[in-house]
């Protein structure tokens, strides 16, 4: 019987998550706990979400993509991070990294939402404080790509 990736929810019994969020500070577990929350309602049905890298992340499981993560195929393909840094919040988005329209899509959409200067890498989105967060549009992000679309970007730039 295959696999359907609606089969698959998220996981939010990890023991490694919650004790993640012990050591926040109330600041940043506020801020965290909304990101999990809207992650949780607005990522399509079949990631999963674990202790991912030493932050919280929702992958793509090896039952749906058995080949796993190209650098450690142990592990699950990560698609979405999120954690408390230093000196930043950061979301981790492997699908801004490889989809450009996506990218783009997300700069000028940020731009119309915050008038902070978006802190930005590959797949690194960063906000000094957590009221800077734009939750509704990172919400919007989210949703935007399923694990299919995912596993078809991920394994078309593998090949490259």
């Amino acid at each position: 019987m295959p696999i359907l990736f609606s089969d698959f929810m998220q996981n939010t019994n990890d023991p490694g998550i919650h004790a993640y969020l012990e050591k926040l500070t109330p600041e940043r577990l506020e801020a965290i706990q909304k990101l999990r929350q809207l992650f949780q309602e607005n990522l399509p049905k079949g990631f999963v979400e674990e202790m991912s890298y030493g932050m919280i992340g929702y992958v793509v499981p090896h039952a749906l993509y058995p080949a796993g993560y190209h650098c450690n195929p142990k592990l699950p393909l990560p698609f979405i991070s999120i954690a408390s840094q230093k000196q930043f919040v950061a979301i981790y988005h492997m699908g801004l990294y490889m989809d450009q329209q996506l990218y783009d899509w997300f700069i000028a959409a940020h731009a119309k939402v915050s008038k902070q200067k978006l802190d930005i890498g590959k797949s690194c989105i960063r906000y000094k404080k957590p009221e800077h967060i734009p939750f509704e549009l990172i919400a919007e992000l989210a949703s935007k790509m399923s694990p299919e679309q995912w596993i078809l970007n991920y394994t078309s730039q593998l090949k490259k």
